[in-house]
């Protein structure tokens, strides 16, 4: 098992989790997170931290896709360990449907 970032960290980017994750396995996109499934140590630590809901284990159903897009974006995105400001549209942005029309494949700055 690992633990995953879904569709609803887009456009909000809260931080709270990577402070909390033993093992650095977060990774920073322009406007979302994504953890990297190989280096989870499927501790859970980071899903009750998360205000926007978006982490998730992978057991749950139709969580393969999320895997993969976990995977690709940690390696190619700098890692993240320092808790951030989330984004200026976090507030707004939670919850809505349809978010993947946001998403930006740029990476953040890590730290």
């Amino acid at each position: 098992m690992t633990y995953v970032v879904t569709e609803n960290c887009i456009a909000c980017k809260y931080t709270d989790c990577v402070e909390v994750c033993p093992v650095d396995c977060f990774y920073e996109g322009e406007n979302a997170l994504v953890i990297h499934p190989d280096e989870c140590i499927d501790c859970g630590v980071c899903e009750p931290e998360c205000p926007a809901d978006a982490i998730r284990p992978d057991t749950e159903p139709d969580m393969e896709k999320w895997v993969e897009f976990n995977r690709k974006y940690s390696e190619i995105w700098p890692v993240i360990i320092t808790k951030k400001d989330p984004l200026p549209s976090a507030e707004e942005m939670d919850g809505k449907p349809g978010k993947m029309e946001l998403f930006s494949e740029e990476a953040g700055e890590g730290g």
